[in-house]
This record gives structure tokens, sequence and C-alpha cells, in this order.
């Protein structure tokens, strides 16, 4: 389930957690006319759940009724496969009956296919469900085996038009919902930390980008927090910056040093890109101490440094060069350790920032507004907390190149509270 390529590939479908559609429902309904079965699901899982993009014969009214855990879901024994899952009697199929889905969906038989995406991830499944046990025909499973691959070829035709930039609604209804689905809504509360973040997109940019960001828990007392610029635009760089983010919240649970897990980011791009996209990235971990400050480790891969601002204004940078990711197998990375007392920040952010150029009609050339600008925008923030950090720098850049920024800008900001 949690194969961070796999998962990276439902997310770029840009299915999940959106609402029903007729093309998906038709395909559904027809399930069930054809088998006589009570129920029949488009279901996408990730992670952690098994998202209904169909549900038909279920009454699911809001976007929480369309999904279950995927350890409670039958279709995790057919992710896990690849294959079609045949079950005539699931009360007592040594496969099914300990499930407690059989009993609160009244599954008496189930039956479903995979659904691929174009590279032959598995993204989920398109199944039928019986109230009763029962015998399924070669009819009926050759039927649910045609509109599992008619599924198939929606999702891949819809990536397909978006990854060409097609003007239609569909690539750009598309676009916007994996935009949102990249960049957290709502990054974690850290105890001890202040946090804040925002992405300011280019002028009338409207195309996915590989800016991202990322603040998440691995163990014990560490924290993680990541900045990265995947290179391109589309679909492949939105699969691109999904593959990223999974792979680095399953490595940092089993390391703490930034520059192991962003070297086993680099395999990983490596193992499914073949070197086709590369990306840059700061990733930091840090837990707080006892004197109420905090404690981390910073790496950067190819990435601007990070910036500390001090209590008294003073800016520091942070992180040493290092190589980008996805393109050579030996990559140069290393850790640099990092302090934060009271009252101090740290900002992490992408290109956009300091490649954010004078708006036309600036006296003289139109110079960008670079390492000093942003820093100087940074040690004017005297009192701020980190959402006022983040707020006062976007609009740093935002009124430096007014309506003529070229580049997508993400920004991140920590910052440990002053003592009362």
């Amino acid at each position: 389930m949690s194969d961070p390529a796999r998962v990276a590939a439902v997310w770029a479908t840009g299915l999940l957690d959106t609402g029903p559609e007729e093309a998906f429902d038709d395909l559904a309904s027809l399930a069930v006319a054809v088998t006589g079965a009570g129920r029949a699901f488009v279901a996408l899982v990730d992670d952690r759940r098994s998202y209904w993009k169909s549900c038909v014969g279920v009454n699911a009214r809001t976007i929480a009724d369309r999904q279950e855990p995927v350890a409670e879901s039958l279709c995790s024994l057919l992710i896990g496969s690849g294959q079609r899952l045949v079950i005539e009697d699931a009360a007592v199929d040594p496969r099914t009956r300990h499930r407690p889905a059989v009993r609160h969906m009244k599954i008496g038989a189930w039956a479903g296919y995979p659904i691929l995406d174009p590279g032959g991830q598995v993204l989920g499944s398109f199944y039928v469900i019986d109230e009763n046990p029962r015998t399924w025909s070669s009819e009926h499973l050759g039927a649910l085996a045609t509109l599992a691959r008619a599924v198939t070829s929606e999702i891949g035709l819809r990536q397909s038009l978006a990854a060409s930039r097609i003007a239609t609604e569909a690539a750009a209804a598309l676009a916007r919902t994996l935009q949102d689905s990249l960049l957290p809504p709502v990054l974690r509360t850290v105890p001890g930390v202040e946090a804040a973040a925002a992405y300011l997109p280019a002028s009338g940019g409207t195309t996915v980008v590989g800016d991202f960001y990322d603040l998440f828990h691995a163990k014990g007392a560490w924290w993680c927090t990541v900045m990265g610029d995947v290179c391109g635009k589309g679909i492949e760089a939105a699969k691109v910056t999904a593959l990223a983010r999974y792979t680095l919240r399953a490595e940092a649970t089993q390391h703490i040093s930034p520059a192991n897990v962003l070297e086993r980011l680099n395999s990983a791009l490596l193992d499914q890109r073949g070197g086709e996209r590369f990306l840059t990235a700061v990733y930091a971990t840090f837990r707080a101490t006892p004197s109420g400050g905090v404690a981390g480790r910073l790496c950067t891969a190819g990435h601007p440094p990070a910036l500390i601002r001090r209590a008294d204004g003073r800016i520091q940078k942070t992180g040493r060069p290092g190589t980008l990711l996805g393109v050579l197998p030996d990559v140069r990375l290393t850790d640099v350790r990092f302090r934060l007392h009271p009252g101090d920040a740290l900002l992490l952010y992408t290109d956009g920032a300091t490649e954010a150029r004078a708006r036309p009609g600036t006296p003289g050339p139109r110079p960008l507004l670079g390492e000093e600008g942003l820093a100087a925008s940074l040690a004017a923030c005297h009192g701020l907390d980190a959402a006022g950090i983040i707020d006062r720098v976007g609009r740093t850049v935002t009124r430096y190149a007014g309506s003529w920024a070229s580049d997508d800008t993400a920004l991140l900001a920590l910052r440990v509270p002053p003592r009362p």
C-alpha cells in the first residue's frame, strides 16, 4: 500500500477527493446492470484509504462518505497482487472472512479488476458487491474486465490531454486539482514552534508546476520540513513532486540525517524516472530543546540556502551547496547543524523569490530581487510571527515583480516564539 511510486501515481490522477462524474458513474451503473450486483465502485487507493470516485448503489452524500480505511478495504488484496480478485462467499473465504468490511458493508460476494495508469502502476480497483454469496459467471467477469479497462483508458486519456497541454476544461480542472493536492492546505502543528507557508503562482500561471513544501512528524521528538522545486511543468512534474513527497515521508521514519534521506530520494528518482526529471531541495530535521529552542540539521541539494533571522534582526545563510537530485547516481550532500533560539526564524524558499525581476517601468535595468533583497525583507520582520513573516516576505516578492512574475514561488517559515 505504501509503495511511494504507486501512491504518487494515484495522487497524480488528480481524482482523489473529487466529486462524482458522469463518465465513471455510467461505467459503474453498467456494471450493476450487467452483473445484477447491487453495488459498483471505481476506487482509487492511496496509502491511507480507498476513495470511491464512483459508488453506484451507495448513499454517499459527502466526500467523507465516499471512502473507507485501506486496511478494511478488500481492494488492498487486489492492489498487492495487481490481479483480479474474485470472492464468492466473503464470510467464509480465508482472504476476507476476518475483514470488518465484510460485516459492516454487508458483503456476500465481491469481484473486481485493477485500474492501471499508463506506466502499469495499480491505481485502484473497479469492482462490484453482492449482498449474498454467489458464483460469478465468466460472462460477468469478462464484462467487468472490459469496464475496468474503460476506466483505465478514461484516466489515461485525461492525463495525456493535460500532459500535451490540450486546452480543454478537463485538462484545466485536472491541473487545478493536482496543484491543490501537492501543497498541504494546512501545516501540521509543531509543539513549541510556529509554522507558516505560502505558494505564490507566476503571473497568469494555471499550469501544474513542481514547487512544493511539506512539514511532518518523523519519529520521536523529530520533525521534518522540506522545500523543493521540480524541473518542468505539467503532469510529469506533478508525478515527480508526488513521488518526492511520499519518498521523503517514508524515508524520514528511518533516517534522521537529511543527507541520507535525500540520497534515497535521488535513488528513487533514478529508479522510477530514469533521469527524465530532476529537482532541487532543502530538507531539515529538527527537534525542540529543553532550553525552549530548536536544534536541527539541514541539507541542500542544488537549492538556494535557507535563511535564519535571529531575534535581533541579523540574517545568516544556512546550508552547503549540494548536488541536485535525479540526474547522477553519486551525489554530494552535506548536513549542517543549526539552532534556533527564542525569537529566531528559519525561512525556506524556491528560486522564484530571489529571481523575481523588477516590473517594467523601473528606472534602469530590471534587476533581480536576489538574496540581498530577500534577506532585507526578512530582516525587516521584527516582532512578526511565522504567518506575519510569510505575509511580509510574500508581499515583497509580489510588489517587486508586479504582474510580471515569471516563476512560481513557495515560502515556508519556522519560528521559535520569544519568551514571555
